[in-house]
């Protein structure tokens, strides 16, 4: 088989592990090279990195839309694209070129969550479970069939960054199974999306890490789950703008307006919300580092007292 891959994030890594596994991978596309870092130079992505460290020829367009992009990849030849977290969309006369057209690996169990930010938004809602799928693509977003599909249960200690792990590697897995289910001359079983259940995973804000104590305790912790370690939610502590990358949501009737520190102690710092309260078990003070909600209250030893 000649399997050409397109990803660009650290996601998208195990996938081309998987692919490449059996050299068939005969070319890479990933993004352009992006200003990163301090001195904002052009840094490669961790596909990049991956591909030519394997060897492999490595091609970045800006997009598809010229016929020179596209005449490039008919060049190769393509059995099979595999598509992984690339961030372009494919036009249809790229899908069409290769001969069993493109596969997605997408971080969920389709049709819930299609769009830019499926693990982060399985969390923010507090789903149970959620899961890879590797899907035949086509000109909708995430609207392709569902060739195979794993889950995995959501946990209470899960945040955007341990799942987003955890998805990374099913997602090789069950990239390899379909792989291996081609190899032996077999197709995946088509199945195309329910119409019910759709929902739409858009794209992370950085206004929407603005924590508002109005809203109830259980909402915000799934909040600050799927927001650690980006964009990390942040809120007015006591008149100080912190960042919270660990809180837990308690069942407490208060009785306080919004916002109130209603205790403060080894354990945490627990303010009053809409509905409950939510415990901050650890949080970034402006230009530090995280530290535990105890060793903030060393340097704010008031709040012990509210």
């Amino acid at each position: 088989m000649r399997i050409v891959f397109a990803g660009t994030p650290g996601f998208a890594v195990p996938c081309l592990r998987a692919a490449a596994g059996r050299g068939e991978v005969v070319a890479v596309y990933t993004q352009p090279d992006r200003p990163a870092g301090r001195g904002r130079q052009p840094a490669a992505s961790p596909v990049k990195v991956e591909a030519l460290a394997r060897g492999l020829p490595v091609f970045q367009p800006e997009n598809f839309k010229s016929a020179a992009a596209r005449e490039q990849l008919r060049e190769l030849k393509p059995d099979l694209m595999v598509v992984v977290a690339y961030g372009l969309i494919l036009p249809q006369s790229v899908l069409d070129i290769p001969r069993m057209g493109c596969w997605n690996v997408h971080a969920s169990l389709l049709p819930r969550w299609r769009g830019a930010a499926p693990i982060q938004r399985a969390l923010e809602a507090g789903d149970a479970e959620t899961g890879v799928c590797l899907m035949q693509m086509e000109k909708g977003l995430d609207t392709g069939p569902v060739l195979l599909s794993l889950a995995t249960p959501i946990t209470a200690e899960d945040t955007g960054g341990s799942l987003h792990d955890r998805l990374s590697l099913l997602g090789a897995e069950v990239l390899e199974d379909g792989l291996k289910l081609l190899r032996a001359g077999m197709r995946p079983l088509v199945q195309p999306q329910p119409a019910e259940g759709v929902t739409y995973a858009h794209k992370l804000d950085k206004a929407e890490a603005r924590l508002d104590w109005s809203r109830p305790a259980r909402e915000l912790a799934n909040r600050v789950r799927a927001f650690n370690p980006w964009p990390v939610a942040e809120a007015e502590l006591a008149g100080e703008r912190v960042r919270i990358h660990a809180a837990a949501a308690l069942d407490h009737a208060h009785g306080r307006p919004p916002g109130t520190v209603l205790a403060a102690g080894r354990d945490g710092i627990d303010i009053a919300c809409g509905d409950g309260a939510l415990r901050l078990q650890q949080v970034q003070r402006e230009g530090g580092r995280p530290m535990a909600a105890a060793d903030y209250l060393n340097a704010r030893p008031a709040l012990r007292g509210a």
